[in-house]
């Protein structure tokens, strides 16, 4: 076998083990919002009172979100690595060393990671062993989670791109640029990638073709990452706005500012039925009525909120930059449960299996269940 065929012939191999998009099993959670829609809501169930299972020290801060999927975690670390963690016990099952820091969440499509570090370098990972696939380099920094769609995988760079490479070789398939850097992670629904950037417009672009269908104008940068619902975008702003886009058109329904999103909503919005929770710098996390905007109820936490609320069977979880974790009643607002780490935290919990996964700013990454 000559040069050419062991490259044509490694190239299909990849392309085989990567498969063509991500599919989550029930209760997994393959990417930084749980599903390509970046709801930020699962049906798993945690414990009333959840019980902390392990804790394992990444002996760096841990801002990345993890990702679970059959059993194993996975998760970035301030000390240039993705780690491969037991879901049951937390023992490590390999490390795999990055350039630099990586502070995205990885996405798992199939049998492969993805995840980008602070210096600009994209990673497809094996997850089986932790071997590199490829990699990609962008021209500044990437703190964008991964998404995909069938056969390509999504990521914005402070660059002001937002790239699509094919996930079987790691090659181009288009980059669009916007006005700005792509802080926040992109979502997919309906075959398009929308983004809400530092550059203050939430866009939709084509994933096939990469060019822009639609965007909206926003006075406020963004920075949080958009979350889709029934054809609709929710997004919070670095100015202390939040709001409701019309997917088809881009046409804003309605735009608040209030008291408990001042400083800015840097966190990702979750989504469910009837509900949409803001978290914010004003130490809030807030529950508004996503037919109109209105605030059903404010929690008042101890610290500012960076990390992204997930809800779980009628309940909120979410961790504040004071270092405490709350699990806060969906319906009424209401604390229901909490616990303190050694440091702040800005990764958003994951649930999956019956457990959460958080990571902290003391290093050490976090299981709770029953």
């Amino acid at each position: 076998m000559n040069t050419i065929q062991r490259f044509i012939a490694l190239s299909i191999a990849i392309t085989c083990l990567i498969g063509s998009q991500a599919i989550a099993k029930p209760g997994d959670w393959p990417s930084f919002r749980g599903n390509p829609e970046m709801t930020g809501a699962t049906t798993t169930a945690l414990p009333a009172n959840p019980k902390l299972l392990w804790t394992y020290e990444a002996k760096a801060p841990v801002k990345s979100t993890a990702a679970i999927v059959d059993g194993i975690v996975y998760v970035g670390t301030d000390a240039n690595s993705v780690i491969a963690l037991g879901l049951a016990n937390g023992k490590l099952k390999w490390k795999f060393k990055t350039n630099d820091p990586v502070s995205a969440s990885p996405c798992v499509v199939s049998n492969a990671i993805f995840v980008g570090d602070e210096g600009g370098t994209f990673y497809a990972i094996n997850r089986a062993n932790g071997k590199m696939l490829w990699k990609f380099k962008a021209h500044d920094k990437i703190i964008s989670s991964a998404n995909s769609a069938p056969g390509v995988i999504l990521f914005g760079s402070y660059d002001h791109n937002l790239y699509c490479l094919k996930s079987g070789s790691g090659k181009l398939k288009w980059k669009f640029e916007a006005d700005a850097q792509v802080h926040c992670s992109p979502c997919v629904a309906n075959g398009q990638a929308i983004i809400a950037g530092c550059d203050g417009k939430t866009r939709f672009i084509d994933i096939e073709t990469g060019k822009e269908k639609a965007a909206a104008e926003l006075e406020g940068n963004l920075s949080a990452g958009p979350a889709y619902f029934t054809d609709t975008v929710y997004v919070g702003t670095l100015n202390g706005e939040y709001l409701a886009v019309r997917a088809n058109g881009a046409g804003v329904v309605w735009k608040k500012k209030d008291k408990n999103a001042e400083g800015g909503i840097y966190a990702s919005a979750a989504v469910s039925e009837g509900a949409v929770v803001f978290g914010s710098r004003a130490r809030a996390v807030f529950r508004v009525d996503p037919a109109n905007g209105q605030i059903k109820w404010v929690f008042k936490a101890k610290g500012d909120v960076d990390s992204s609320p997930v809800i779980s069977n009628r309940r909120v979880y979410v961790g504040c930059n004071a270092g405490e974790i709350y699990g806060i009643d969906l319906a009424t607002g209401k604390k229901k449960w909490q616990f303190k780490t050694g440091s702040d935290i800005t990764a958003s919990p994951a649930i999956a299996q019956g457990k959460m996964i958080i990571g902290s700013g003391d290093g050490a990454i976090y299981c709770f269940g029953s």
